[in-house]
């Protein structure tokens, strides 16, 4: 179970490139991470996906927190 106490959800590509078409962001040939910082500024948050230190983050609803943290450890 992740650190955070939630239940660990990642999604694929194919959901992710429907929550962009549904929200009128054009999943074109763009990365997972691309896509859903694009997805996150469409939503009027911050693109910051990726980017948790240390698997700390303040946003304990976002949707990506799961994949983030994931994509973070790999990044660094």
């Amino acid at each position: 179970m992740p650190p955070h106490g939630l239940k660990e959800t990642r999604m694929n590509m194919k959901e992710i490139r429907a929550i962009a078409k549904a929200q009128g962001v054009k999943p074109l040939k763009r990365t997972k991470a691309d896509l859903i910082k694009s997805i996150q500024l469409n939503e009027g948050n911050f693109d910051c996906f990726a980017s948790a230190q240390q698997q700390a983050c303040n946003q304990t609803c976002c949707l990506w927190r799961d994949d983030c943290f994931g994509q973070a450890t790999k990044a660094a």
